[in-house]
């Protein structure tokens, strides 16, 4: 998983939060990243309607939406974010050992199933339960919020 997730929860928090058009070099600032990361990640949030884009001097982007409905699985959705995976796999297809051929293809298996446990455990937390945890002060299950 790249950093780009968490870059993309802490800005809609953040725009949710502040309720108005916030640049992409304050978002930067409030997420302690370059602004060109940010325009690089809110591109997709706007591809997915999550964010709005307003140009000129005043310009940035807004929240949309429902921050109640919005979940951090739509958010990884439209990031197309994997939290579990690997670049690197074990055994080769050229080699005569059931464990040296069959090794990647149980290992992808296993990733892709913690991946989707990873996503479906997201699909209960929203922008509005991370504001409320943030400012609460409780702690307190996201369910709960």
């Amino acid at each position: 998983m790249t950093s780009d997730f968490s870059l993309a929860v802490h800005a809609l928090v953040y725009l949710n939060h502040k309720d108005s058009v916030i640049s992409s070099e304050a978002l930067a600032e409030n997420i302690c990243t370059n602004p060109v990361r940010v325009r690089k990640v809110m591109a997709k949030l706007k591809k997915a309607g999550m964010v709005e884009t307003k140009e000129g001097i005043e310009g940035g982007y807004r929240f949309l939406g429902n921050p109640e409905k919005l979940t951090l699985c739509q958010v990884a959705q439209a990031l197309e974010v994997r939290f579990v995976s690997t670049n690197w796999k074990s055994g080769s297809d050229d080699m005569d050992c059931l464990v040296a051929t069959g090794m990647a293809e149980i290992m992808d298996d296993i990733f892709d199933d913690l991946d989707a446990q990873c996503k479906n455990s997201l699909q209960n937390i929203t922008i509005n339960a991370i504001d409320k945890k943030i400012f609460s002060g409780k702690e307190q299950p996201y369910e709960n919020l």
